[in-house]
């Protein structure tokens, strides 16, 4: 059963969130300008073992919509507002993409209340990230939305995933966002610089990536892992942006593996 509720953030404005499973809690943190439906997927590899907990940004889903107040820390916030909310002290974290970005600042300002940190598809942002390229910039900036979206689809998930799944799909963006929110969203996971905070990061962090993810480039992930004190990486071959769905056979034990703590596990599923 899934339990939903709302918290306060530290402006007044309400987060949405949904807690369902059984076990320690896990945060799972979605992409830019999504809500909790990024997981919807991959939510029950964990449900078993994991109480999993998901939020609505602000601006996303059943949370309120503010004119301003967005950033990769705010978010953060909203999340230690959730964890507040929920009555728990630590918890383990797996954000992807714009959700990497946001879980860096939760572990790095947050550490009590981090155990363990799976950053996923994501890059430390500022003028050590590695930026996705041209080509991949103008193929979402089309003004013809459908092939705008059929670009997204091409870079979340491999032609042979689409033509067996072609959707629709949950990691395309919340579409009853409204302008003002996607901009701030926008401007939160541009803006992101987490360079400097990586070294601050204490709880042990595993740190996975696609081999083929051209919209956040593989590149990122051994600067994240070479500079977060003892990170782990695991690359999944062939993998694009949106591996912890299309590749979750691989993905979730490997996520699980890490945060239960068998190392020698890992390494296996890795290979």
């Amino acid at each position: 059963m899934t339990v939903s509720s709302t918290a306060q953030g530290r402006d007044g404005v309400r987060i949405a969130y949904q807690c369902t499973g059984v076990g320690p809690p896990l945060v799972l943190l979605a992409g830019q300008a999504n809500n909790h439906h990024w997981w919807d997927a991959v939510r029950e590899d964990f449900c078993d073992v994991r109480t999993t907990v998901t939020i609505d940004y602000r601006g996303t889903g059943d949370s309120d919509r503010p004119a301003r107040g967005y950033s990769t820390k705010t978010f953060a916030e909203d999340v230690v507002a959730v964890l507040d909310d929920l009555g728990i002290d630590r918890a383990d974290v797996y954000g992807t993409s714009m959700g990497g970005r946001v879980a860096q600042w939760l572990a790095a300002r947050h550490a009590r209340r981090v155990r363990a940190l799976v950053l996923g598809c994501t890059s430390p942002g500022g003028e050590h990230g590695i930026e996705r390229d041209a080509n991949v910039r103008r193929s979402l900036a089309q003004s013809d939305q459908a092939a705008s979206r059929r670009a997204v689809e091409e870079l979340m998930y491999t032609p042979a995933y689409l033509a067996a799944h072609p959707g629709p799909h949950s990691t395309l963006g919340d579409p009853t966002m409204p302008a003002h929110a996607r901009r701030g969203h926008r401007r939160a996971s541009d803006g992101h610089d987490g360079w400097p905070l990586l070294p601050a990061i204490t709880a042990p962090t595993l740190v996975m990536h696609g081999t083929d993810d051209r919209l956040n480039p593989t590149a990122n992930a051994p600067l994240l892992a070479g500079r977060i004190p003892f990170a782990r990486m695991r690359l999944i071959s062939g993998a694009r942006h949106a591996y912890f769905e299309e590749f979750r056979a691989v993905a979730g034990p490997l996520v699980l593996d890490f945060l239960t703590d068998r190392p020698d596990a890992v390494a296996a599923s890795a290979g």
